[in-house]
This record gives structure tokens, C-alpha cells and sequence, in this order.
């Protein structure tokens, strides 16, 4: 999952939204630095990311994808994801999605001192931009996989094809999504109750 459903999946406080973020950002035991309510959400981002990446339905949405762009589904699917998150928001989420993205914002500038450089370097633009109010819209899907695909050192194009992918299976994929979540939220619930923090 991308950013915007990590956020979402977290507890909702400052600490859990940050630890949420950083999971794409922190070593695998990277974690060990952090308050517990961050480190096990640090945690948790992996467990999400792993039952993601092998349910069936997202597997199912890979083979959508042609040869050549298919090692990029995933990541095409993780960004696509948000973007229907966004537009489901709704049915998951009973604070107003910009509300709680704006806390998000919030909460990563008050940790700035303790965020991974990386993360502190695109900081400005991630608030500033509004990357993931951006999700609301499939140009926002589109803008998202063109900065990643200008970070990668070959084979970029495919990765923004896959932007033409999704369109095309737009449905198809969106209906997984359906099916997928709330599975995912699931999970997610009775991963927390192992951590110690409740």
C-alpha cells in the first residue's frame, strides 16, 4: 500500500501516523530508535505491506498488467490504491479525509528532527504539494508514478505505461479493491493487538 492507506490503517494519532510513514523510510530494524507507539507501527507498515503484496486479488490485478510492465504493477497497484481509497473515503473513514491528512502534515513537521533525511528532503514538497490529497484524483495517480519513474536509473517508461494499465482496467481493479480492503483493515486490527501497545 502507498502512503495514503498506511495513514489511514495507523492509529490516528501524531506518533502512529508518523510511524506509519516511516516504514517505507527506516531499515528493517530500523525501529529500534523510535517510541514503541512508532516502532510498531514501523512494524505493522511491513505485516500490511507483506499481506498485500500476496493476497490474491492483488495478484490477480498484476496479471492485468502486459509482460514487460508487470514488475511494475505493484507499484503501479500501491499508488491506484490510494487514489480509490480516496475516492471511497467514506465508507472507511469517518473523519473528513483532507482533515486527517492535514494532521498528518501536522504531525510530520512536529518529528521533523527525528524523520530520515530522506524523508526530511522531500518534506517541503510533500506538504507544500499536497502529495497525498492529490490521491482524489487520477491525475494525482499520474504525477505520483512520473516523479517515481524520474528516480529510477533504467526503465522509468515502464513504469509510467503502467499509469496507461490502470486506466484501462480501471474497474476491474477498482472492484478488487472492494473486495481486498476491508479484508486488509482486517488484518490490520488483529496485527495491532500482538504489539504490546494496545
Amino acid at each position: 500500500m502507498n502512503y495514503l492507506a498506511h495513514i489511514y490503517l495507523a492509529r490516528h494519532s501524531e506518533a502512529a501516523m508518523v510511524g506509519a510513514m516511516l516504514g517505507d523510510f527506516v531499515k528493517a530494524n530500523g525501529g529500534d530508535h523510535y517510541a514503541p507507539e512508532i516502532a510498531n507501527e514501523i512494524a505493522l507498515h511491513r505485516f500490511i505491506d507483506s499481506f498485500t503484496d500476496s493476497h490474491p486479488v492483488v495478484t490477480e490485478a498484476k496479471s492485468l498488467f502486459t509482460e514487460g510492465r508487470r514488475r511494475y504493477a505493484g507499484i503501479v497497484l500501491d499508488v491506484f490504491y490510494d487514489h480509490i481509497l480516496s475516492q471511497r473515503w467514506d465508507e472507511y473513514c469517518e473523519e473528513p479525509r483532507q482533515e486527517l491528512i492535514e494532521r498528518f502534515y501536522g504531525a510530520l513537521a512536529a518529528h521533523e528532527e527525528q524523520l530520515p533525511e530522506r524523508l526530511r528532503e522531500i518534506l517541503p514538497k510533500l506538504i507544500k504539494q499536497d502529495w497525498l490529497g492529490a490521491y482524489g484524483e487520477f491525475s494525482g495517480v499520474e504525477l505520483a508514478l512520473t516523479r517515481m519513474s524520474d528516480r529510477l536509473s533504467r526503465n522509468g517508461h515502464l513504469l509510467r505505461e503502467g499509469i496507461g494499465e490502470v486506466q484501462q482496467h480501471y474497474e476491474a481493479i477498482a472492484d478488487g479493491f472492494d473486495r481486498f480492503f476491508p479484508e486488509l483493515v482486517k488484518f490490520t486490527y488483529q496485527r495491532r493487538r500482538q504489539f504490546s501497545v494496545a
